[in-house]
């Protein structure tokens, strides 16, 4: 359950405190868990050709948070001994969350670390913030996100002239869709044009009207998964972050599997190639999968609105050396009957348990505490890496006279004991992908090597069409 659809227990009047509304399962669960090493932020950054007038930005922004007054919320006070958290809704932002930092060299880069490593507080309505930054003199100085002594990679996302938004959220009070939501309803105050949310592609059924089961052959979730193996951890803690523009997958006409599966597996062959060449024995992976079932256009609930689903992996399924198309074909048939029976079922956010865990029976102190030792337990049962493939934008996120954006980028938390999270979105028929990692785990150059993999088994998943085609010959 999101923050909207929880019931405010005060109204706003003269007098009155401010409406107050109670932390969801997901919410308290982060905020028992936070670390101040590895900040819980979401980032999304949206490039634009153009350059913002500000105080018509600024405007339409603060615009748009009164539109979606459930954004507009801060953490209550309240005493050690109380049962719940809860969001306390303002009528305006208590500070100025859109900002415009001077240009500087690697502004980008900068703006980058800022959003992993400094998170907005949660006691200040609303936990997020905007910067608005000037791409000019990464463009000048030929950079992207790289330093001097390490120069653009083949893959890195090109950088141009023009503006890049900055979003930067509280992943313990927001989600990235329900953000890019209230960004997509700024665009459309500012530019005054229509920004309504183009239709969602619909998938090839299997069988009209069919509830799709889970695959007999589903490998269990019982068993610990693979880590990702360690490569060559930095000295500093916090998150590192790699992005790069890649074509958008091509997918053989009337196959049954998506977008989105080819991205699963091009996951799934990452990290066990990774694992691989780091000495690991082959193990089963699992992947985290968040589904989002809210609409898009205005009435969509804003709050952590989406739920994680797993998506299991057999250790003998990745154990393939020469990935031919017929290999990958299977592999890509068994990923989406998976994920097709894991979307179809009615399950909470978090699970079961997470809504036990969190039942307002003991003081939030108490379960903060039980929480963090469940989790450090369940550390060995935690899936291998997360997969947040955002889709196609459905907004123009037209901006008038700063233009329509061309790139989108989002990232998730990469804390340990994943390590590393992989954030897809595709912009203007680009697929915008973000590999994120606890530097503890990996490096830049690390990050570098998995994107190239990334990339490779990506392409591998575009040839199964001769295949397909020669099997619907023999059935002939």
């Amino acid at each position: 359950m999101t923050a909207l659809e929880h019931p405010a227990r005060r109204a706003d009047g003269p007098g009155r405190p401010p409406a107050r509304v109670p932390f969801p399962v997901v919410d308290e669960v982060s905020r028992h868990c936070l670390q101040e090493e590895e900040p819980e932020t979401v980032h999304i950054e949206v490039h634009l050709p153009g350059t913002p007038d500000p105080a018509r930005l600024r405007a339409a922004f603060h615009e748009a948070l009164r539109r979606h007054p459930r954004i507009l919320m801060r953490e209550a006070r309240g005493p050690w001994y109380r049962r719940r958290y809860e969001w306390e809704l303002t009528a305006d932002a208590d500070a100025e969350v859109v900002t415009f930092p001077a240009p500087e060299r690697d502004a980008l880069k900068r703006a980058r670390e800022r959003a992993l490593a400094e998170a907005p507080p949660l006691t200040s309505s609303p936990p997020i913030r905007l910067e608005v930054v000037s791409a000019g003199s990464d463009a000048a100085s030929g950079r992207g996100e790289d330093t001097p002594e390490d120069p653009p990679a083949d893959g890195d996302a090109p950088v141009g002239p023009g503006t890049v938004l900055f979003l930067t959220i509280n992943h313990t009070a927001l989600d990235g869709p329900a953000c890019l939501r209230v960004l997509a309803t700024a665009a459309e105050i500012y530019g005054g044009r229509d920004n309504s949310p183009a239709a969602p592609p619909t998938r090839t059924p299997d069988t009209a009207g069919a509830v799709p089961q889970p695959p007999a052959d589903a490998p269990s979730g019982w068993a610990p998964p693979a880590r990702v193996a360690k490569g060559s951890p930095e000295p500093s803690p916090g998150n590192g972050m790699l992005v790069a523009e890649l074509p958008v997958p091509r997918r053989p006409k009337g196959s049954p599997f998506t977008v989105n599966d080819q991205l699963m597996v091009a996951t799934a062959l990452m990290i066990a190639h990774w694992n691989r060449e780091h000495g690991d024995r082959p193990r089963p992976l699992r992947i985290t999968m968040p589904v989002d079932d809210r609409p898009r256009d205005a009435t969509m609930p804003i709050g952590n609105g989406t739920r994680l689903v797993e998506v299991p992996f057999a250790a003998g399924e990745l154990a393939h050396r020469d990935w031919t198309p017929d290999a990958i074909r299977d592999l890509l048939r068994r990923t989406s009957d998976r994920t097709r029976a894991l979307k179809a079922l009615a399950r909470p956010q978090l699970g079961h348990g997470a809504a036990l865990l969190t039942a307002p029976v003991l003081p939030v102190t108490l379960r903060a505490a039980v929480t963090r030792g469940l989790r450090r337990a369940a550390a060995p049962w935690t899936s291998t890496t997360l997969l947040s493939n955002i889709g196609r934008i459905p907004y123009a996120l037209d901006f008038g006279d700063a233009g329509r954006a061309h790139a989108v980028w989002f990232s998730a938390p990469a804390r340990l004991p994943r390590g590393l999270t992989v954030t897809t979105a595709s912009t203007a028929g680009r697929l915008h992908l973000a590999l994120r990692w606890s530097k503890t785990l990996l490096s830049h150059g690390d990050g570098a090597h998995l994107r190239d993999l990334f990339e490779h088994y990506l392409h591998a998943t575009e040839h199964t069409e001769h295949t397909e085609t020669e099997e619907r010959g023999r059935a002939q």
